[in-house]
């Protein structure tokens, strides 16, 4: 009978991890995908590799919170299988809404609904929790607001992201051992800006790894049957398997319905996030991915648009600053190379795009939507259950 059970949990936790491959890898690569850096392929294959480093490294203390932390007994393997089950219906409702999981924040939902429903519910921890829930989103606002409105502009305007057609690299084989060399188009630029996104994009994937590992493995580790390491190996492969089947429809499409912010705002994007995602998951928050990722994105784009007009004016709201225009599609504006980006304060080129290339409105209520509703249906759902049905603890 424990077997069985065990078995059901090992499909529960893989299902999970399937879909979190599956929404995660598109996140992590679709920009880099798109432009033409990396093969959906590969992608998937790098995907795998960090996401296993983030998962057995930071992501065990994510680990223990979830299986430790929230509630004041272990989970027993009855009750990790039906938090999975509960996890894995949060996923479901998620994709019925087209929107990327709130996985972290389901699973905290799913077992706090179980100390709720036992009364060992560790209320100190879901506190601090919740909160980082809340100071997340304005952390990503502010910072993403701050790179839009003083570093993104000259950035742009200096470095040019390019991809010349051909292999990036050639082996010469006329020796004993074969050597690299560049491809026949490819230039030093193109070689250290193909270096700089790879490395950001596996950043990401590990910073994925150390926030969505802990949520396919979490409840299965401990009283409930599995060591870490195992549970962290079959999530991981699980997370991988999404990688290279579902994430490749995704991976063309990430973006498209938030944001057509170009690659170089996009890696602004995944290092802001992924800093933040990793750091919270170091001291043991389950934290969502997307939540960092959504915040940013928006911030970068209203710092970008609120150049025209001084700080001073932005904060006070004079005026004259509301009388001047603040074109939200600056973020897609080509800064000229040699010819600087209009200072603070002044007007932008005729150039800049319509606020609808930016972000679209109803998509970010739709995210936020999700992350309300997803950890309180989930919570919900789980303290219905297992008050109804308390032999399963």
């Amino acid at each position: 009978m424990v077997e069985t059970l065990l078995l059901i949990g090992v499909i529960a936790s893989i299902f999970v991890g399937f879909n979190i491959g599956g929404s995660s890898t598109g996140i992590t690569w679709g920009p880099s995908v798109g432009a033409g850096i990396v093969t959906k392929t590969t992608a998937a294959g790098i995907m795998t590799v960090f996401v296993f480093l983030g998962g057995i490294t930071v992501g065990q203390n994510v680990m223990e919170t979830l299986s430790e932390g929230i509630i004041t007994i272990d989970l027993t393997l009855s009750a990790g299988v039906a938090v999975l089950f509960f996890i894995g219906l949060g996923i479901l409702v998620a994709n019925l809404f087209g929107v990327p999981v709130p996985t972290s924040m389901t699973t905290v939902g799913a077992i706090a609904g179980l100390g709720l429903a036992t009364g060992t519910l560790n209320y100190v921890t879901i506190a601090e929790i919740i909160s980082w829930w809340v100071v997340t989103p304005i952390i990503g606002f502010w910072i993403g607001g701050i790179i839009g409105r003083y570093v993104y502009p000259e950035v742009n305007r200096r470095v040019e992201i390019e991809k010349t057609d051909g292999p990036l690299l050639t082996f010469d084989r006329g020796g004993t051992v074969p050597k690299p060399a560049l491809g026949p188009n490819t230039t030093r630029s193109e070689v250290g800006t193909t270096a700089v996104v790879l490395a950001i994009g596996c950043y990401m994937a590990f910073s994925a790894g150390a926030s969505n590992v802990p949520n396919a493995a979490a409840p299965l580790v401990g009283e409930a049957g599995l060591e870490v390491n195992t549970a962290v190996i079959i999530a991981t492969l699980a997370i991988g398997l999404g990688g290279f089947t579902i994430a490749r429809r995704t991976m063309d499409s990430v973006g498209g319905e938030l944001s057509d912010i170009p690659l170089l705002a996009a890696l602004f994007v995944m290092v802001t996030a992924s800093t933040i995602t990793t750091a919270l998951s170091y001291i043991g928050i389950p934290i969502s991915l997307v939540m960092a990722t959504v915040m940013t994105i928006v911030g970068i784009g209203w710092g970008r648009a609120t150049r025209p007009i001084t700080f001073r004016e932005a904060v006070t709201r004079d005026n004259e600053a509301r009388e001047r225009d603040i074109e939200l599609g600056v973020i897609v504006a080509e800064e000229k190379e040699g010819k600087p980006a209009p200072a603070i304060g002044e007007a932008e080129t005729e150039e800049v795009l319509h606020g609808s290339d930016l972000f679209n409105p109803r998509a970010v209520i739709k995210y936020v939507s999700m992350w309300i509703i997803g950890p309180s249906m989930s919570t919900l759902l789980a303290y219905g259950f297992f008050t109804l049905v308390p032999g399963v603890v």
